[in-house]
């Protein structure tokens, strides 16, 4: 595999993933993931695991997909876990993701949860 960027803030995981995704990587992206990290997509489904996480956005990207930084809310850190959120610039529902410090002070995505629909009124 070879040797990424690693994310020291929280904060630097949604900006590597934009990269990583609009460069049609998705070991990268997965990379991104800790080992059995959960994703809360397709929607109503979950995807489980980094190898199935690669799996899925292997497909993903395979449509040439493009992605545009988002302004993230201000990130919530609670020791070696942390809440990161982004509000989707469409204005549709929210993005957020469970994140943990790693051994060498980098963090990965443990859950994410990367569209969550607007409750009905």
């Amino acid at each position: 595999m070879p040797e990424y960027e690693r994310a020291m803030r929280p904060e630097d995981l949604t900006r590597l993933f934009v990269e990583r995704s609009n460069a049609g990587d998705a070991a990268g992206v997965a990379a991104l993931y800790e080992e059995e990290a959960v994703v809360a997509y397709p929607p109503g489904e979950l995807t489980v695991g980094r190898e199935a996480i690669r799996a899925l956005w292997e497909k993903v990207l395979s449509h040439a997909p493009r992605f545009e930084p988002e302004q993230p809310l201000p990130t919530l850190v609670s020791g070696d876990v942390a809440l990161t959120s982004t509000p989707p610039k469409d204005g549709t529902g929210a993005r957020a993701q469970v994140v943990r410090r790693q051994p060498d002070g980098s963090w990965l995505r443990l859950l994410d949860q990367p569209e969550f629909a607007p409750p009905a009124r």
